[in-house]
Formats: C-alpha cells, structure tokens, sequence
C-alpha cells in the first residue's frame, strides 16, 4: 500500500484580498512552527519560525498565538506581515483576522508596487480597508545606515481608505536632501491610479516674454466620465491668469475644452485669451461628426505664449466642422460628408514675415464612392466648395472668392503576381468654376476637364545571400511610371488649393505633379527606377536599403510650376528631371545612416540633399546629426543627443539600468538637447538643452528651449523639474518637449502600466 505523506504548502506570488463575511470565516487557517502547542478551538501558541496563514494573509514571528474563540492573532519578535501587495515588519503585533483590525507596533513597510518604503510608531487596522499610521516616514530611497534618505515625506498621521482609495496626510513636510521643500497641513492623494479631486503638484516655468511663472493645478473628478482642472497662474510681468480644461466621455459623444484666460496683461494693458475645443461625437444612422476649433485674442498671442496653443502652424490656427454619413455598396463604399473650415492668421509686428492663409471652405460638401467589380477597381469624388478669403487677407489675382464643383474619377485594372505588377489606369478630373469676379476667369462660368492614362509596373526579384558574415535575403526591384495627359490652359483659371509636390521618392511616382484639383500637369512622362533592399534572414529586419529614380519626359510640358512652388510656371521642355538616390542602413553595429539627395544633370551637382546618422550603442545613449541642404534657399545642421555625462563611483552611463524605484541613490549626469544651426544665417534657430540626474530613487531634469519667434527674435524657456519615483513630480514638465525634439530620447526610469490613458492624476503620467 502507497504511503501518503503530509501535504505541502505551496508559496503564492500574488496576494489577493482577503473574503468577507461568510467566505471569510470558510477559510481554513494554517499554522506550522518548531514548537505548536494547542487547546482546541480555544488558544494555539506556536514559537520558533512561526508562520500563521489565511487566505491572502501571512504571518511570521518568533512567537505567535491564536485564540480561536476571539479570532485574534498575536505575534512578537521579528513579526513580519504580508497582506494585499504590502509587507510590513516590527517587534509586535495584534490583529483580529476576520475583521483585519488591530494594532503594529514600531513597523517598517514596503509597498511592493510602487517600490517604496517607510516606518511608523504605530499602525491602526480598523477594518480590512481602513488603516492610520503616526509619525510616518515614507520615501522610495534606500536607506544607508542611520543616514536619512535623499527624499524623505514625513507626517503626524496618514489615513488610508481603500474603499474610495483615498489617503490622508496631515502635518506632512516633504524632505529632499535634508532641506524641507514643502509643507501642508492637509494633503490627500489617490492609492492607485484611480482619480481623485485636489490640489496636483505646482509646477515652476520662467521666459524670456513673461517672467516667472507658477501654477497650482486643481483637479476635479466629477464623474467617472468627466473631468476638470482648473489651474491658477502668477506670471510675474503679466499678472493672474487662469487655465482650464474640461473633460467628458459620453456614449454618443467626447471631447476636450480648454480656456487661457488672462483678465489684465501688464505689459499690453488688455485682456486675453485663449479657447480650443475639441468635440466628436456620432448620430443616428451611422452618421459623425466633428468640430476642431482654435481662437486667441490677439496677433501677439504666438509670440507671448508659444507653447500655450495646441497647433503645428503656430500663426495658422484652423477652426473645423464636419459632418460624414458611410454607406455600403455593392462591392464597395461610400460617404457623404459636410464641411467647413477656416482659419485665424495672426500677423504680428511690421518686421514680421506676412503669413498668406490658405482659402477658407465654407461649406465643403461631397460624395465619395470606392468599390471593385471583377478585376476592376473605380474610384469616385464630387465635391461643391464655395471659398472665401480670411479676414485681412489681400485678394489674390483680383479673387477674393468662388465657387467650385469638381469630379475625379479613378478607373483601374491591376494585376499583381508574386513577382511582378502591372496596373493601368484611367483618371479624369473635371472642375467647373463659379467666380466671384466673372472677367477675372473668363467668364462668369468655366468649365475644363482633363483625363489622364498611365501604367504603373514593377518587378519583384529576390535570392539568398550572405554579406559581413550574416544571412540576408537580397531583393532587386525596378519599377516604370508611364503617364499621359493632354494639355488644357489653366492659368486663366482661379487657383485656390494647387501647389507644387514635393519632390521626393513618393511623389515623383504620381501622375500629377500638383497637389489639389486645380491644376493638372501635362505631358508624356516616364518614370524609371530601381530599389534594392538586404533584409535579414533571421530577423526580418532591413538592414539595407539603395535606390535610384528619375522622371524622363518625351515632350514640352506647359503647365509647370514656378520656383517658389506655385503654379502656372514656363514651359520646359526639359527631357530628364532631377535624380533621387537613397540609401540607409544599420549594417553597422549601433549606428543608423540615411541619405536623400538630388542631383540636377543641367548644373552637374546637388540641389538638395539630406544626410543623417544615429548613433545608439544602448539604452540612455543617443546621438544623432542630420545634415540639411536645399541650395539658394537653406543650409542646417541639426545635432540630437541624450548622453551620459557623469557617474558617481563609476563609468558614466554604469548605473543606466538600474532606474527602479528603491535603487541605492548612487547617481548619473546626462546631458541632452537639441540643435539647429543655420549654415547660411550663421545663427542658431530653435534649440533645446538640458541636463538630467538620475540618483535611482529620484530624478532632477533642468531644460532651457529657445524658440524662433521672428528673424532675429526669439522666446527662450527655462524649465526645472524634481521628480520622485514613486511619489509625484514638482516643477514644469520639460518632458514632451524632450521627446519631441530629441530622437531616440527614453525617460530614465521604467514607467509602470497605468491601465487607464485618461488619468492627468498619475503620479508616472507625463
């Protein structure tokens, strides 16, 4: 007969809460010490090595008893608890299990999460989600002996409830290098990444326009699925401002509201602000729409506060609505779609550049339909505009204005194999003109229409290589555009969105050389290249790339554009454009290389080129220089870089992986940045640089950015950060702009999942 021997216990590496009520009092507890000694369910004393278990709870001690009746636990010399992710030990404990309420005595903790740590002179259990601390020390730094640690949150007493996973410290005073930094008589804070209302850390910025400028963000949670935060700002050559922005996240419906609002500005004695609104929602029948709308008070906004408007063109704000309703068809799609958009253009001073706004579309209303039927593929738009000019914008060729209604049509039958391609095409693209001055067009309507046949083909040829002692496969892969389009005079026409495409890659394989409806260029052309790729077997990765691509036109062609890219340009009956050649690779161990260029055969060198190298032999080591030249027109270099600089007690860059919260505050410098040079002004544009030094358990970043406001103006930010792993970050957020501006750049320490991206309250979020 087999022998069964005692069951043995087996460790959990996660911690779940503990059951309630009836669940609770099911749980089987367990016990084992060197020495047990028991009166059934009445007192159990266990000495040497104890260990009490029930459910998620642990228990260690050197002595430990349990009265059963009572269902209290004691336990004295080297108690150690484990309970819901948090650790804590010290001489004595007294707990009641089925309730968790009780006492620690003299406790150190440790919340495993967060990796921090702290101690007290006492612990109170009251239930399973409530807790108070006295005299509490908290900090993520490791402790070293009796010294005390970089940064170090004392409190008379803190309050935890983790039933609306709120906690309260009272009388805390925040240490950080043994100097009190910050004091409050009240703080609460969230023990997750839940939100909750209150006061969010300040933050610190100062300018060359404005001065110092502080800030002490109000967070409001209003509802699960909206939210506020109301900001209050003292800029100390401007005056009292107020920020806000309000969140909501309906079923039908999201979006963003946010208001820059400065009731008195000292330095222009007026009031201004600020307004974005973004909004999103759908309607019955499969129906959305969308407004997007940005608007400042005055043309100095841009200038003054560069960073305070969310827009790529800083002086080109856009306001947008629009409403589109999908549809199904047989083998295809469609939508039908309403639209309107205009646009704010702010000036400046007289010594500042004009800024020429696009049209403004008011409305915008189309159809698109695209779909496939047997081999075919058909592509349809109809579009009726009515464009106006910005307020203050000069007329245009004597044109404030017009209307357009305008159909493209795109016919296709591709053909695709493995190995090779083949796809004609048949494009049209009618535009009827209803101008705001009738003599300026010819007439008071025009009516043009231009089609255009081309065959797009290509080959795709591959085989098995090695190079620099790696397995690749090698592809060979020639590609031909031809395209034919008649010539119709144009120039006559009102032109309100064609220009010039950039010549590049990608566009010198499109039929048309211009960009919107308006204009269509003409000719007989034939484009000819050959791309060829090394991609790593094993990997997959492209380890090299090689092409070469250049246009060659059988004829003149009438409808060109001009040098700065507008249309209606002289003829050329130049036979072959520019050549593309490009090449990139990161065959090189830690280095990446990229090069673009134009040669012009007529002048026998480049127009314009784009060399780039990154270098990044590991985390936290990047270094980048892009080379930039569009000759005539502009010359830049531009440097990237995140490095380390200095290391405490060792190499610089030694302690790079260790970030984690609770790491032995040893120390690193790293310098990153940012440059822009301008070879032909012999100046610096726009430039971000800044230091960081990581000590493990906290970070402290300091970034001055300088922006170009005008030819010889310029706005320079100078951003200080302090942050806290495991706590909160103090001062301005120079974060985005260092991920922004500088390629490869890693935050340098791992930030922990948050699970939910609409959380401003997160103590990681950037």
């Amino acid at each position: 007969m087999a022998s069964i021997g005692a069951p043995a216990l087996q460790p959990s590496l996660s911690l779940h809460p503990l059951p309630q009520g009836d669940a609770a009092r099911a749980l089987p507890s367990v016990l084992q010490a060197r020495r047990i000694v028991s009166q059934p369910d009445f007192l159990t004393t266990a000495d040497g090595d104890a260990e009490y278990r029930r459910g998620g709870l642990v228990v260690h001690a050197d002595h430990l008893s349990y009265d059963a009746a009572s269902d209290v636990a004691t336990a004295r010399g080297q108690v150690r608890v484990k309970h819901d992710g948090a650790v804590y030990s010290g001489p004595e404990m007294q707990l009641q299990v089925e309730r968790f309420s009780g006492y620690f005595l003299r406790p150190e903790f440790q919340f495993t999460q967060l990796g921090s740590h702290g101690r007290a002179d006492r612990i109170d259990f009251i239930d399973a989600d409530h807790s108070r601390a006295t005299n509490v020390d908290y900090t993520s730094c490791k402790r070293v002996g009796s010294a005390e640690p970089d940064w170090l949150l004392r409190a008379d007493s803190v309050t935890l409830d983790t039933a609306t996973d709120e906690g309260v410290a009272r009388g805390a005073v925040l240490h950080f290098l043994g100097v009190p930094i910050l004091a409050l008589p009240t703080l609460s804070f969230p023990l997750s990444n839940a939100r909750q209302s209150g006061w969010l850390p300040p933050t610190f910025d100062t300018n060359s326009r404005s001065g110092v400028e502080i800030a002490v963000p109000y967070y409001w949670n209003i509802a699960p699925n909206r939210d506020a935060t109301l900001t209050p700002r003292a800029i100390s050559r401007r005056g009292f401002a107020l920020d806000s922005e309000f969140r909501y996240l309906e079923p039908s419906m999201q979006g963003t509201a946010a208001l820059s609002w400065l009731p008195l500005d000292r330095l222009t004695g007026r009031a201004r602000n600020a307004l974005q609104w973004t909004h999103g929602g759908e309607l019955a029948g499969g129906a959305r729409y969308g407004i997007d709308a940005v608007h400042v008070s005055d043309d100095g906004w841009w200038k003054d506060f560069p960073s305070a408007t969310r827009s790529l063109t800083p002086r080109l704000l856009a306001q947008r609505a629009d409403l589109e309703r999908p549809f199904a068809l047989a083998g295809g799609t469609g939508l039908l779609y309403a639209r309107a958009q205009g646009w704010q253009v702010l000036q400046g001073s007289a010594a500042d550049p004009i800024v020429v706004a696009p049209y403004q579309r008011s409305p915008q209303l189309g159809l698109q339909l695209d779909g496939r039927r047997g081999g075919w593929r058909y592509a349809l738009q109809t579009e009726y505009n009515h464009f106006t000019l910005p307020a203050g914008q000069a007329a245009r060729a004597g044109r404030e204005g017009g209307v357009r209604l305008h159909l493209l049509g795109d016919l296709s039958h591709p053909w695709r194999e493995p190995g090779w391609f083949v796809v004609p095409r048949l494009s049209l693209n009618s535009a009827t003109y209803l101008d705001a001055d009738p003599a300026a067009a010819g007439g008071q309507r025009v009516t043009r229409t231009i089609p255009t046949f081309s065959v797009d083909a290509g080959l795709d040829f591959e085989r098995r290589t090695v190079a620099f002692g790696h397995a690749f496969r090698q592809t060979l892969e020639p590609r031909l555009l031809y395209a034919q389009t008649p010539y119709r005079p144009q120039s006559q026409l009102p032109n309100y969105d064609a220009a010039a495409k950039d010549f590049n890659f990608s566009s010198i394989y499109s039929v048309n050389q211009f960009s919107g409806v308006d204009r269509v260029s003409d000719g007989s052309t034939l484009t000819a290249g050959v791309t060829s790729r090394f991609i790593d077997a094993t990997s997959g990765a492209e380890a090299l790339r090689l092409g070469l691509v250049q246009r060659y036109l059988f004829g003149t062609q009438r409808e060109t554009a001009q040098a700065d890219g507008t249309p209606d340009g002289p003829p050329t009956s130049r036979r072959l454009s520019d050549v593309l050649l490009l090449g990139s690779t990161s065959l090189v161990p830690s280095w990446s290389l990229n090069s673009t260029l134009q040669y012009s055969p007529a002048i026998g060198r480049s127009v314009r080129s784009i060399v780039g190298a990154v270098y990044a032999p590991g985390p936290y080591r990047t270094l980048s220089a892009t080379y930039r030249l569009s000759r005539g027109l502009t010359e830049q270099l531009e440097l990237g870089w995140q490095w380390p600089i200095w290391s405490r007690g060792g190499r610089p860059g030694d302690r790079v992986a260790s970030h984690a919260a609770g790491a032995a505050c040893g120390g690193t410098w790293y310098s990153v940045g940012r440059l822009n040079y301008s070879l032909r002004d012999s100046r610096i544009t726009d430039s971000v640089v800044g230091a960081e030094y990581d000590a493990g358990c906290w970070v402290a970043r300091v970034v001055a950015e300088r922006l170009a406001t005008g030819t010889s103006e310029a706005t320079t930010r100078l951003e200080f950060q302090l942050e806290l792993v495991g706590l909160s970050r103090l001062g301005s957020n120079p974060l985005q702009v260092l991920k922004d501006n500088i390629p490869g750049y890693r935050l340098l320490h791992d930030t922990p999942p948050t699970g939910d991206t609409y959380d401003p309250t997160a103590p990681y979020r950037d």
